[in-house]
């Protein structure tokens, strides 16, 4: 059967004679076994696209990077001997046509990126990468060769090689030598976290726009270098689900082309042509939606590709084989065929209607930088804002391609305030930031910029705002007009130039690179102090939380004033030089009110029951962002820890049922002796109605059963709701990503270098009362707060006065509550502060 479907979906013609053998192998003779009947490592996976390259001159490799563990990341450019010899000049030409250079394009090949296994554990994608690469170059299938004459195609046969690994390594030690597919078998269930995250426990496939792992930035920076016009995105779903293509499903993106959801029809039935001669089941149009902005293929839409996920059925649970809910069994090399031939079926579309897809390539992106199809066609951000957050958002501009810079002074300007929700007369200074939609990348500056952007349906598979200036905390505005810009350099690094007999030295604290250098500091055992109240020294102003290094306590270290300088510079952290105690407005340096910092020694709470997602971006926040060390602990360990080795806890998301009475008493004790516990998200549940711990749904008894019967008397309505309309109905008590203005106190060292604003991304309908007995410093008091983002009519009743941030005291220690993630997905860059806030100022 493997051999006659392999045939089909080949497209090799009878009669065509046979190409003359080069010294390639295929998978099978390099290998030794056929596809389908094993996993391939990463490191025999490499060793192929290497013999490939090195043997066949259809084949060009490229190493574009490492991942976390210093796995090669590698993409193989296929195309014809006469195309591979040409490849910078269709590189390059490609990129005029989208005018990122200038000129004219001289070739016309339209390219097709294949991008397989994001999700490490839908490993059936690497198995399909190695099929088709062969059937590619197979020089016994002419059709391939003649579509390649005309066509050039991208294949990374790997995007998250260490989760690939994880889950790889762990079914070889689990699987039965017979395949065993017993939905029971030890095979078929993952241990946590899986093998679908990468090191760090990202989901890498929403992290393409945010691009914070490295992974993503690696491959995002080739991407951008040759911006194909098509690109496939394969995943598995649920063991039971048939397979998905597109066309996508609603909500699409009101910037999503109108050829471009036709060309997904395009592609979509011939993928049925093929599916339909086999009588494989496939769906369209449902789920798998085009709205999200940083998915594998809704990226690549807004970079002018035919951006689409392919989804079979399978994951981490098929194993080599499994039972369906059919009692049929699903087999490896059913995936992989399935996933072949949607494949080779869209390279095949993309070659016949190469000549359109340039044509509307070249339209996308030239008509969209001379006439921007979106509202707002300027975005201002404030020069005033915390730099160090404008340099992080110049960071991410720049990692999109997105080009900004200055304009001239201007006043009596119109438009939308991010941080009042209305719009406004505003001026524009010279130093403000500015992006322009009438660039190459405009669609995407528009998706990542707009407010509010459009809903077409309310059920979507993700979130639903995600605007720039909310997620990075920055004042700015939405403009209908356009303002001419002119290009701007980055910041030149900072040099500090500390006077040496200074009494002390000041830091800003807003943001997360202050939160890096302090980590320094603490790591080179200089002592650090804080201060809780804004003060004014020899005419210099500086806001509660900014950090004082004296001269005091740090005599023992040798030019103690150069050592401040490197570490400085090293971080761009500019500090001032002051040379007296006595403030001018403030609390002197001698007060109680300035406070020492104690180095945290943190334990990070992981393992089965925690929210993997949420624990990788904690871990990576910790390692990579703060460069700070801490120590991670299995739930299952804390009843049987020593915790008096730590002074800060971290419970990520999740549920921590199994600690039983006895564990959530051991917590309440510590926190009673001094330790701080920061709980996120679904872990707060976890300890509401525990000993110790005041927080709860709501604040008086009275509220609880207004809202009680409420829930009823809906409840009782809802079961007159027709059956096809309950999947609507439903949506009623969620929450997609809504972003909701906080009510900050900033006079509290949670709220520190906020300057009273913050965004929180809310994507959950859970609520929590305001506490009775702890500081309420982040709180949304009504639904005016509401900016953008789909919140269910009857989510939004539990969210007028609610917590989003804040703690109580309980003995010597603190219990610090995130109702919402302040990290969610790395990527929301102004949550950040509230953490670091947490972990070294609270408490002190």
């Amino acid at each position: 059967m493997l051999g006659r479907l392999f045939f089909i979906v080949c497209f090799i013609i009878v009669g065509f004679p046979a190409f003359p053998q080069n010294t390639t192998k295929s998978p099978k003779d390099f290998f030794g076994y056929e596809l389908g009947e094993r996993f391939t490592s990463h490191h025999r996976l490499v060793a192929y696209a290497e013999h490939v390259a090195a043997t066949n001159d259809q084949v060009q490799l490229q190493y574009y990077g490492e991942s976390y563990e210093h796995r090669p990341l590698l993409a193989l450019f296929v195309s014809s001997p006469n195309n591979i010899g040409r490849l910078e000049q269709i590189r390059t030409d490609n990129l005029k046509r989208a005018g990122v250079l200038e000129g004219s394009p001289s070739t016309e090949v339209p390219i097709i990126w294949m991008s397989y296994n994001v999700h490490g554990n839908e490993a059936v994608a690497t198995e399909t990468a190695l099929m088709t690469l062969w059937a590619l170059i197979d020089p016994t299938n002419p059709q391939s060769k003649q579509w390649l004459e005309n066509s050039l195609v991208v294949i990374d046969p790997c995007l998250n090689p260490d989760g690939h690994s994880r889950y790889v390594n762990w079914y070889n030690q689990k699987a039965n030598l017979i395949m065993q597919p017993d939905p029971q078998s030890t095979e078929h269930s993952e241990p946590w976290p899986g093998g679908r995250p990468n090191h760090y426990l990202y989901d890498l496939n929403r992290d393409w726009a945010w691009q914070v792992q490295k992974e993503s930035q690696e491959r995002n920076h080739l991407y951008n270098q040759w911006l194909p016009q098509v690109h496939v995105d394969f995943h598995e779903q649920g063991v039971n689900s048939p397979y998905f293509f597109a066309p996508a499903a609603e909500p699409v993106h009101e910037y999503v082309t109108p050829f471009q959801r036709e060309f997904q029809g395009i592609i979509g039935r011939n993928n049925a042509k093929y599916f339909d001669s086999e009588a494989w089941l496939y769906f369209t149009r449902e789920v798998f939606d085009l709205f999200y902005p940083s998915y594998g293929d809704t990226w690549p839409t807004f970079n002018g590709a035919i951006g689409m996920t392919y989804e079979q059925g399978g994951s981490g649970r098929a194993g080599l084989g499994i039972l369906t809910a059919l009692g049929d069994t699903l087999t490896l090399h059913e995936r992989i065929i399935h996933h072949h031939t949607s494949g080779m079926s869209t390279i095949e579309m993309t070659q016949q209607h190469g000549q359109r897809l340039l044509e509307e390539f070249e339209k996308f992106f030239k008509g969209h930088a001379a006439n921007p199809k979106g509202k707002f066609k300027t975005y201002v951000v404030r020069a005033g804002n915390s730099p160090a957050r404008l340099e992080a958002l110049k960071t991410l501009l720049d990692r999109n391609d997105i080009r900004y810079g200055q304009t001239r002074t201007s006043s009596g300007l119109q438009g939308y305030a991010y941080f009042s929700g209305k719009q406004e007369t505003f001026s524009v200074s010279e130093n403000d930031l500015v992006i322009s939609a009438y660039q190459p990348k405009s669609v995407l500056v528009q998706t990542l910029f707009d407010p509010d952007p459009a809903l077409s349906d309310s059920m979507t598979y993700d979130i639903t705002s995600w605007a720039l200036p909310y997620a990075y905390g920055l004042e700015g505005f939405a403009m209908e007009t356009r303002l001419e810009v002119e290009a701007s350099q980055r910041a030149e690094a900072v040099q500090n130039q500390l006077e040496r007999d200074a009494l002390a030295y000041v830091s800003p604290w807003n943001a997360a690179l202050h939160a890096r250098f302090l980590s320094d500091l603490l790591k080179e055992n200089i002592r650090v102090r804080f201060a809780t109240k804004d003060f004014v020294v020899s005419g210099q102003e500086f806001k509660a939380g900014s950090l004082i290094i004296g001269r005091e306590g740090n005599l023992q270290h040798q030019d103690f004033a150069g050592l401040l300088t490197r570490i400085g510079d090293k971080h761009g952290v500019l500090l001032a030089s002051v040379t007296t105690g006595y403030m001018d407005r403030g609390n002197d340096f001698g007060s109680s009110g300035v406070r020492a910092i104690t180095a945290p020694k943190v334990a990070l709470i992981g393992g089965s029951g925690v929210s993997s997602l949420n624990f990788g971006e904690l871990w990576h926040y910790f390692e990579q962002d703060l460069q700070y060390p801490l120590s991670v602990l299995e739930q299952q360990q804390l009843n049987n820890a020593d915790l008096g080795h730590y002074n800060v806890i971290i419970l990520p998301s999740g549920g921590y049922q199994s600690l039983g009475e006895s564990g959530f008493q051991k917590l309440s004790s510590w926190v009673a002796s001094g330790g701080k516990l920061i709980a996120f998200e679904s872990a707060i549940s976890s300890l509401m109605g525990k000993s110790g711990f005041g927080i709860s749904r709501y604040l008086t008894d009275d509220e609880k059963k207004a809202a009680d019967r409420l829930n009823e008397n809906e409840s009782t309505e809802d079961l007159l709701t027709a059956f096809g309309e309950r999947g609507r109905q439903r949506i009623s008590n969620t929450v997609s990503g809504a972003v909701f203005k906080v009510k900050v106190d900033d006079t509290h060292p949670l709220g520190f270098g906020t300057d009273g604003n913050y965004f929180t991304l809310k994507n959950g309908s859970g609520r929590y009362s305001y506490l009775r007995n702890g500081v309420n410093a982040g709180v949304i008091p009504s639904m005016e707060s509401h900016r953008s983002g789909f919140i269910g009519f009857k989510a939004k009743r539990a969210v007028p006065e609610s917590l989003v941030f804040g703690l109580e005291q309980r003995g010597r220690g603190q219990i610090i509550y995130f109702v919402d993630n302040p990290i969610f997905r790395g990527f929301w860059e102004s949550g950040k502060q509230l953490i670091n806030n947490a972990l070294f100022l609270v408490g002190q």
